[in-house]
């Protein structure tokens, strides 16, 4: 298949060869579908039928809908017409599936929590939900893993992670958004005893496997097809993992991160160019800056890494055969600079400094930069560098959940309140 960048970035500005592994089999995508953390393949890229505005009237975007949330930083999922928002409202954590178009409430579902942040940040769920093959999983602040009926919201099956694993919470909480593959949901847990990282069958809720003393990060993790067999890429506090999902098998492990007031954020992604060689991209901020490696089934060999092109907090790059774009820097630090990476060397292309930090979405031969300061902003880019076509600030306050798109509509929220975009042309 090619890549998907065919239909992100005109042919006249990137010539596309590369063969880009993604989860289509395992995530049972429909069109236009926003299913889980950074859309259809976990890249950030939306599904290739979707159709953006050319540019944005002053006023900004047209406003379909918005209604009040409660706490968190978790983005919406979208599926099938219902938007599936994760969120905290007094000591409970709630899943509600909304109708995409109007935003009314079509099923609740909720549990207790009684979390609280040892450092800063806000007290409500992080991790988007998970939507496949008709079933909705959502993992808590506190460990709590759901997966719930999405036609009802009925409950199909829970475990309580961080008592049965002896998990810790860290520095706020659980964040890894749980990846799905095949019949198995793969989560990252960080516990105790070989329970680092957790398989469980997703028909029955069943434990299938545990692997590695690894604690957790909050990088949610991604999926890759390799010689025809599906495997997930996990980063852990101080690891990047290649494993088999059926059984938790490690194929190789990398370091990645380090110790101290550090957190990885970003998910790994992965590709693979028309040698048939595998490769993989990493970044974090805190001095940890970023790696590119090729790998296989059984080893992983860096090509270069370093901090001086990008060190990116949590935003996680759009790939273009032989580029990257992404936010250096990081959202509690001076403003971010939009930043061109050549995959190659690892050198910037161009730089944009002073753009602020945030997190990226592509689709129609543009980018959507959507900033932690509130404004989002309509791009288009290339190895030659950018153009903003439209800007808006429809809500006040800090955007740190992830934003969804999905039919032209795009989704974004902040500590108490949603906000449905049309963006379409």
């Amino acid at each position: 298949m090619l890549s998907i960048f065919d239909t992100i970035f005109s042919t006249a500005v990137i010539s596309t060869t590369a063969t880009l592994a993604f989860c289509l089999s395992s995530q049972g995508v429909i069109a236009g579908d926003w299913p889980q953390i950074l859309g259809p393949h976990r890249t950030g890229i939306a599904d290739p039928d979707e159709q953006l505005a050319d540019a944005w009237p002053a006023a900004g975007p047209r406003e379909a809908w918005r209604r009040e949330v409660g706490s968190g930083y978790a983005g919406v999922a979208v599926v099938d017409g219902k938007a599936f928002l994760f969120h905290r409202i007094d000591d409970r954590e709630i899943t509600e599936a909304l109708d995409a178009t109007s935003g009314k409430v079509i099923w609740k579902s909720d549990h207790p929590t009684r979390f609280q942040p040892q450092v800063g940040g806000g007290d409500g769920p992080l991790c988007t939900p998970t939507v496949f093959n008709n079933k909705v999983i959502t993992f808590g602040t506190q460990g709590m893993l759901t997966c719930l009926s999405a036609q009802t919201g009925k409950v199909l099956w829970q475990h309580q992670t961080h008592e049965e694993f002896d998990a810790g919470e860290g520095y706020f909480g659980s964040g890894s958004s749980p990846l799905v593959i095949g019949n198995h949901v793969v989560v990252n847990i960080g516990g105790r005893n070989g329970a680092g990282v957790v398989g469980f069958d997703l028909t029955t809720g069943d434990v299938a496997w545990k692997t590695t003393d690894q604690p957790a990060s909050y990088a949610a993790p991604s999926s890759v097809m390799l010689n025809g067999e599906w495997h997930a890429v996990v980063i852990t506090r101080y690891q990047c993992l290649l494993m088999n999902p059926t059984d938790g098998a490690i194929g190789w492990s990398s370091p990645f991160g380090m110790r101290g007031p550090t957190v990885n954020a970003a998910t790994p992604i992965t590709w693979k160019t028309p040698d048939n060689t595998y490769h993989l991209f990493v970044t974090a901020s805190y001095g940890i800056g970023s790696v590119c490696s090729t790998f296989t089934k059984t080893e992983i060999t860096p090509e270069w890494s370093g901090t001086d092109s990008l060190a990116s907090q949590y935003c996680t790059p759009i790939l273009s055969e032989d580029h990257l774009y992404c936010i250096d820097g990081r959202d509690d630090g001076p403003p971010g600079a939009m930043t061109c990476i050549d995959v190659a060397t690892g050198k910037a292309v161009w730089r944009e400094e002073n753009f602020g930090y945030g997190t990226l979405l592509a689709a129609d031969n543009k980018l959507l930069a959507v900033k932690t300061n509130g404004d989002i902003a309509l791009l288009k880019a290339s190895a030659q560098g950018m153009t903003i076509l439209g800007e808006t600030q429809p809500l006040p306050g800090t955007l740190r959940a992830l934003p969804a798109l999905s039919q032209g509509k795009l989704f974004i929220r902040n500590n108490d309140t949603l906000v449905c975009l049309d963006i379409s042309r």
